[in-house]
């Protein structure tokens, strides 16, 4: 698709795989700040870009739309050594002025007052927006403020110090805003302590592999990246803080070792949960990475990773015909967004630019594009820690993501939370396809339906991973909750364990404890353009008409289609049953049914004997697989109920 406002020539020579460089993200930058500022207040204090309002109200998004993009301009200004040939920070000057001169009246300019979390407290998200954003262009902007201005400022952003966050990332917003009034002078008790508080808490979310849980649920998602690693990163690169640095610095190096693989061939980062019109944003942790140096990555594999993100929503409709990032993922999709989404919130995004923040002569700019990891081989990646699975395949491109541990269930919430979230529930998302909405039938979904009724997935508890040469697994358990009618049946419980190999999906899974008459369903990828299968192994099928293959629609679409379908396996599910099913996602058809010549059950154990030879072994009492040919020692068949069903 055509973007609307100019960009330099490609450069193939040293960005073989995008052509884009340093002057295309400078360009970038200019293009999108160009179009949000005609949306402007007459005194620049709110950008209030048009679209459907978020929860907060339309006084909260004008202000969103000034701290977000004065993001994207502080990183293009900063990244510059201060050079702003088209007068960004005399407009953001004038507009913090205005905005500070009366908060909280219901008037052309004030900004809104910082609240508590639960009580209209979008505005303290912004402030650590507007607090980056005077961090980074401290020496041309704030350094040249009246007094007056500097301390309505500060008056200001004091309140996100005194009021209280959401229980997660949010606690990083009154942090920032602490170190940007310690590094201008105007430090204290309040500042030391929103500090303090935040890097207490990092402590207690990081849970290994490079990860964090965004609070002290087990929500694993692109936050990690653009928030969780961001934020203190970045704070410890403005203001010096090497000791901060070095104790932070390599968990991003290990985060990057797992994150960098969750980028398809095409650029796309991989589409899985809360906050993805947020978009290219995904790439900030590659760009902190580099620019602190804590990466594994060459400058060339980090510099195609970010810019192959940017540009695969460029040229995809993320952009409207006045040029701004409209909400959704390619282009317009409300499925894809929160209640707090906004006009103006996919421009978070700016956080990509964090990349400019490299001088122009570093080698993110120079070095030549080197392949991303999924584009150099077929990788099957376990990360125990957050419960996640990566499997990736060179020949498509395609990014998928086995999901056993990320579940954005509150600590407080309990079982009950029934309402669907396609955005965690899913057993499985990739780089190329978006989940089903919640009015369609759920794609890659064990549900069990029990007087009609079906369940959906909300707890999920991790039950180990691991990997091996090409292939892996994770595994995880979780309780049913049902929407209507009673919300959990007694002692029901699904185990499931998802075994990559190639482009093979191996899904095992165990019902325990299903009420008479009840049924399961399993579904695989939603897509209209890719090749989606699923092949029944075992426990599939049986006397009712309704059991066995077939094929669900999805007329609401993906956040890649407006329209779908998917393969379905049905069967009943009384008491305590096994099922055993071969899925795959592609470009090409992948023979599934001649792929796998036998399956034994045996105990609390499957054996799946590949036609190639292989024999894996999946456990469940306790949870563990084996993957392998003779050494995997094969049960008699007599035993076990063998053969496929």
């Amino acid at each position: 698709m055509s973007i609307p406002f100019d960009l330099p020539a490609e450069d193939r020579g040293v960005s073989p795989h995008t052509g884009y460089t340093r002057a295309h993200w400078e360009a970038v930058a200019d293009g999108l700040l160009t179009a949000a500022w005609r949306w402007a207040t007459p005194q620049g204090a709110l950008l209030g870009l048009p679209g459907r309002p978020s929860a907060s109200g339309v006084r909260s998004d004008g202000l969103e739309g000034y701290a977000r993009t004065f993001l994207a301009a502080g990183f293009r200004i900063a990244g510059a050594g201060g050079a702003d040939p088209h007068g960004w920070l005399d407009r953001y000057a004038r507009g913090l002025a205005a905005g500070t001169r009366a908060p909280g009246r219901d008037d052309t300019e004030s900004w809104p007052l910082i609240l508590d979390h639960h009580v209209g407290g979008q505005p303290m998200v912004e402030s650590a927006s507007v607090a980056l954003g005077l961090a980074l262009t401290r020496p041309w902007l704030w350094d040249r403020l009246d007094d007056a201005v500097r301390d309505r400022a500060e008056r200001w952003l004091r309140d996100a110090l005194t009021h209280v966050p959401a229980p997660n990332n949010w606690y990083l917003f009154p942090f920032m805003v602490a170190s940007f009034l310690e590094s201008v002078g105007r430090g204290d008790s309040a500042t030391a302590r929103a500090m303090e508080r935040a890097l207490g808490l990092l402590e207690t979310w990081y849970r290994g592999d490079g990860w964090y849980g965004d609070g002290d649920g087990r929500a694993f998602d692109h936050y990690n990246g653009w928030a969780l690693h961001l934020y203190p990163l970045l704070h410890a690169h403005l203001t010096g803080d090497t000791g901060l640095a070095d104790r932070l610095g390599p968990r991003l190096r290990t985060h990057l070792e797992g994150y960098a693989l969750l980028f398809g061939g095409d650029g796309a980062p991989v589409h899985f949960g809360r906050s993805l019109t947020y978009r290219f944003a995904a790439a900030a942790a590659v760009g902190i990475g580099a620019v602190t140096g804590h990466t594994p990555l060459t400058p060339g594999t980090s510099r195609r990773i970010a810019s192959g993100a940017l540009r695969h929503f460029l040229d995809r409709g993320a952009l409207t015909a006045d040029g701004l990032l409209s909400l959704g993922w390619h282009g317009p999709h409300p499925a894809t967004l929160q209640p707090y989404s906004g006009p103006a919130s996919p421009y978070w995004a700016a956080k990509a630019f964090v990349a400019l923040l490299a001088p122009a002569d570093a080698p993110l700019w120079t070095a030549p594009e080197e392949p991303a990891p999924s584009e150099a081989a077929d990788r099957v990646l376990a990360l125990p820690a957050p419960g996640l699975l990566v499997q990736s395949t060179r020949a498509d491109g395609i990014v998928r993501l086995h999901n056993h541990g990320s579940d954005h269930v509150r600590p407080h919430e309990g079982e009950a939370a029934a309402e669907d979230d396609p955005h965690y529930g899913r057993l499985a998302y990739s780089t190329h396809t978006g989940p089903t909405a919640p009015a369609d039938a759920a794609d890659n979904h064990l549900a069990v339906v029990v007087d009609g009724v079906a369940s959906v997935r909300r707890r999920i508890r991790p039950l180990g991973a691991g990997h091996g040469d090409g292939w892996g697994w994770a595994a995880s358990w979780h309780r049913p909750v049902f929407g209507s009618g009673p919300p959990m049946v007694p002692g029901l419980r699904v185990e499931s364990v998802t075994v990559a190999r190639g482009r093979y999906e191996l899904r095992v899974h165990r019902v325990v404890g299903a009420p008479p008459g009840a049924r399961v369903t399993l579904t695989g990828w939603a897509t209209g353009a890719l090749r989606s299968a699923l092949v029944g192994l075992y426990g599939w099928g049986g006397p009712d008409p309704a059991d066995g293959p077939d094929e669900v629609r999805a007329p609401a679409g993906t956040a890649y289609e407006p329209w779908a379908r998917m393969p379905r396996l049905t069967a009943a599910a009384e008491g305590t049953r096994v099922f055993v099913a071969l899925a795959s996602l592609g470009t090409e058809p992948l023979p599934l049914a001649s792929a796998v010549g036998e399956v034994v059950l045996s105990g609390s154990e499957v054996l799946v004997g590949w036609a190639e030879g292989e024999w894996t072994q999946v456990g469940f009492d306790p949870p563990r697989v084996r993957h392998g040919g003779s050494a995997v020692d094969r049960p008699s068949a007599s035993s076990s109920g063998a053969g496929r069903a």
